[in-house]
């Protein structure tokens, strides 16, 4: 008699045991480059956060990663590091907002997206999980299927990235991460070190 087969168990359930671990503690810096196993050293970015962002990520938790963060009125979105302001641009969205920006603003958040897609350096961040963004919404008369498949859309069509996290403060450190690291990436560049970390490396 063949043996049974074991099922692959619900992604859901999947999904349900993965939240019940907590994230460990960020680093004391994103990354460190170097070249020939010595440390470079190189200068700190400046974090901006828009003075028009409701509930920002404050990057308490992450001022050793920069010189200092301070809150400017930004052309276009929410966070930027100093001296990049319109090639390194981070929109940031809950999901309220980004249910919201896909139905009613519609129009307005798309022509916001294609400006940054013209951009070396956007990020789209959702501070909500994709099975949050897939689910049914208790509060709104949107399709969750539309909204996710407009994410996909910006992706593929307008080839900018987004990164969903489960949550605020997870969605800092992402954001944070991507700051340091995109000013790092353009120091080591513009000084004559590659875009890379270390040798061989990314």
């Amino acid at each position: 008699m063949p043996s049974r087969r074991t099922l692959i168990p619900n992604p859901l359930a999947w999904s349900t045991a993965w939240t019940k671990t907590a994230p460990v503690p960020p680093p004391l810096l994103p990354v460190v480059p170097e070249r020939g196993g010595t440390q470079l050293r190189t200068p700190l970015p400046v974090a901006i956060i828009d003075t028009r962002e409701q509930n920002p990520l404050s990057f308490r938790r992450f001022k050793k990663w920069f010189a200092r963060i301070e809150h400017r009125c930004l052309r276009l979105g929410d966070y930027s590091v100093e001296g990049m302001e319109t090639s390194c641009i981070v929109e940031r969205k809950d999901l309220a907002d980004l249910i919201q920006s896909f139905t009613t603003n519609r129009a307005v958040f798309i022509s916001r997206l294609r400006r940054m897609a013209e951009t070396p350096h956007s990020l789209l961040v959702v501070t909500a999980s994709l099975t949050e963004i897939k689910s049914e919404y208790s509060y709104r008369a949107a399709n969750p299927n539309r909204i996710t498949q407009s994410l996909i859309a910006v992706l593929a069509g307008l080839r900018l990235p987004f990164i969903c996290t489960e949550s605020h403060e997870l969605g800092e450190e992402i954001v944070a991460s991507y700051l340091y690291q995109t000013f790092l990436y353009d120091w080591l560049d513009r000084n004559g070190y590659g875009r890379h970390l270390s040798d061989g490396d990314l």
